[in-house]
């Protein structure tokens, strides 16, 4: 799943405008990264498992929260979760090694191994990979069905491109899918058996696999998301098909396995990983990974989000100051804001700490004198009510100057006067990491 969080400078200048009581420095790192994840535990009921790290050394590494909520069995380290679309770097290694073998082509079509799929001739490996095929986001409905491989790929045929193959890029998990399917062809293999003898064997990764629906896996958490009613099981999800985008399973201790890993070549070459890192838009798509997305804090970032029902995921490299960031959760907690928070506190800047907020009584006279653009936020009005960005995100008050998003409490936005009286910037905090934005046009 892809959330764009635009992110812009950070203004330092707000350390002397924050509350002492929710603000902390960053002299010890390990001991402000605990604090972090035990307010977000806290306040925000984080359940699942993180790891920091720097030059190899652990920073933080815990579990929270249970993996089983009916037997109130706990996370471990070693709990495995669902990655969802973490799983997309192991598809594109995977494409790349056998690129690198001589067994397929970045330029080859794919209708040299689905000739029956529309507009096969117009997309190439690259496409897939990059996220340019045209190809949709996903097919959701269908993996929550009991439906076979063979009939799953008949029906996501019929679904159509979004632009022409080739023209722009947006991101797909049907492309993904596809790939999965391509590792099977080229390398006779199943895709599950292909990613165990040639990635994770390799890496040393013991307690990552691919799901399916039979087999037991130990200590493998159980998955909630949330509803009106609160916390559910997650439907049953099919994966007999719901791979390449989806699918694999992993820890923290592996992924930091697979962190190291990838700064060698004992899996990919260094030719290969100079493909797969490259940003090949203005969107950040590298091959299963983003190059340097939003929420890199101005530092150089390979890094990929997941998240299907109550799997939530975040994966980071900050490749120059070799720091490792990964955040897995099994009850829908937003890890990628988690891991946002935990990066800056790791690369020693400025973060708040989570906090309940409660809504006061709104001074909606004021409200006029808040609308505008903001950089890329805009807050506009409808009715008696503000919002940002859209109508799904509403604004609720928790101070005369200061609200937070009704969808997302780890978000807020507080306006600042000018000396002249006039409301011209924000500050917009998101994941306790603060910004300065001024209005435009002003």
């Amino acid at each position: 799943m892809k959330k764009a969080h635009q992110i812009t400078k950070l203004g330092l200048s707000l350390i002397f405008l924050l509350l002492p009581t929710l603000f902390f420095g960053q002299k010890d790192i390990p001991t402000n990264l605990a604090k972090y994840m035990q307010a977000q535990v806290d306040v925000n009921n984080f359940s699942g498992t993180v790891i920091v790290t720097k030059n190899g050394s652990i920073l933080l590494k815990k579990a929270y929260g249970l993996a089983d909520y009916e037997w109130n069995i706990k996370n471990t380290v070693d709990t495995k979760f669902q990655l969802a679309s973490v799983t997309k770097q192991f598809t594109a290694t995977a494409i790349l090694q056998l690129v690198e073998n001589g067994k397929l082509s970045l330029d080859d079509k794919l209708s040299k191994f689905f000739p029956d799929y529309p507009k096969a001739d117009s997309v190439t490996i690259h496409m897939l990979l990059s996220h340019s095929s045209g190809l949709g986001l996903g097919f959701k409905e269908l993996a929550l069905t009991t439906i076979s491989a063979d009939s799953a790929y008949n029906e996501i045929k019929k679904i159509p491109y979004e632009f022409e193959p080739g023209t722009k890029s947006e991101y797909s998990n049907i492309g993904y899918y596809l790939l999965g399917k391509i590792i099977e062809k080229v390398s006779g293999e199943k895709y599950v058996v292909y990613l165990k003898k040639n990635i994770f064997e390799k890496v040393g990764m013991k307690n990552t696999g691919v799901s399916n629906n039979d087999s037991i896996i130990s200590k493998k958490a159980k998955v909630y998301h949330i509803t009106e009613k609160g916390y559910v099981h997650n439907p049953y999800i099919n994966w007999t098909f719901n791979i390449g985008h989806d699918g694999t399973y992993s820890t923290v201790e592996d992924l930091a396995l697979w962190d190291q890993a990838l700064y060698g070549t004992t899996i990919l070459s260094a030719d290969m990983k100079k493909r797969m890192f490259t940003s090949y838009n203005n969107q950040g798509y590298g091959y299963g990974l983003m190059i340097n997305p939003f929420y890199n804090h101005g530092h150089q970032l390979i890094a990929h989000d997941g998240g299907f029902f109550g799997t939530m995921t975040s994966f980071n490299r900050f490749t120059d100051d070799k720091i490792f960031v990964t955040v897995l959760s099994n009850n829908e907690s937003p890890s990628y804001i988690i891991a946002y928070s935990l990066s800056a506190i790791a690369l020693q800047k400025d973060v708040e700490l989570p906090y309940k907020h409660h809504q006061v009584k709104a001074d909606i006279t004021q409200y006029d004198k808040y609308i505008g653009k903001y950089g890329e936020i805009e807050i506009f009005k409808n009715g008696e009510k503000l919002f940002y960005n859209s109508l799904e995100m509403e604004l609720l008050p928790e101070s005369k100057t200061k609200f937070f998003r009704a969808d997302n409490n780890d978000r807020t936005v507080e306006f600042i006067q000018n000396k002249s009286g006039i409301y011209n910037s924000i500050i917009l905090t998101k994941g306790g990491v603060k910004e300065i934005i001024m209005k435009n046009n002003l």
